[in-house]
């Protein structure tokens, strides 16, 4: 039996993935499953496996869509579909979106094939994390309407951009131990002594 290894990327930037190792016999709908946990996603949303070429162009989808009539799934669901069976590539490449209203886009590239299958593992596996993944409903653990106010609240403006700064920090005329003329006041401390 197969282990593959796939590289899965989120589209918006190639520096977060995270690589995943799944048994060939499992089905598109584990490895759907393991992408979900390898994110932090709910799952409450439907997707698809697509698969691609070189180019990352869309061919023929597998949908999750069709989970909700198990006995009628067409033979290409993810509930059917073992990996294996579309993996025809040495770098075998599927595009996987979720959630049809957010449209979450994965990059998924085939890294590696080996038949050293850890048996006290369980399938799909993280084996691999690069980056923060991205936060599902907004920024992880920050409220972004909170972040807003702030950020409002420290907004520059037209005149202080002009100047090249904001009001932060003033103190008297703003100059910090500096004189009209820009140079610094003598103090009497002097390194030269």
């Amino acid at each position: 039996m197969a282990l593959l290894r796939f590289r899965v990327f989120w589209e918006d930037d190639d520096q977060i993935y995270r690589d995943i190792e799944i048994k060939g016999s499992q089905t598109f709908l584990d490895f759907h499953q393991g992408i979900l946990k390898a994110f932090e996603f709910d799952g409450k949303h439907e997707a698809s496996f697509y698969e691609s070429n070189d180019r990352w162009q869309r061919n023929r989808e597998l949908s999750s869509e069709v989970l909700v009539n198990k006995k009628d799934a067409p033979a290409l669901s993810m509930l059917k579909t073992p990996v294996s069976a579309l993996v025809s590539l040495p770098d075998q490449k599927f595009v996987y979106v979720y959630d049809r209203i957010k449209h979450w886009t994965f990059m998924i590239e085939l890294i590696a094939v080996s038949k050293d299958i850890d048996p006290k593992r369980t399938y799909p596996f993280v084996v691999r994390k690069e980056g923060v993944a991205p936060g599902q409903y907004g920024i992880k653990g920050v409220n972004i309407d909170k972040l807003l106010e702030v950020e409002e609240k420290y907004d520059l403006g037209a005149d202080e951009m002009a100047e090249g700064f904001g009001n932060e920090g003033e103190g008297g005329n703003g100059s910090d131990d500096l004189t009209d003329s820009g140079h610094e006041e003598d103090t009497g401390n002097s390194f030269d002594d």
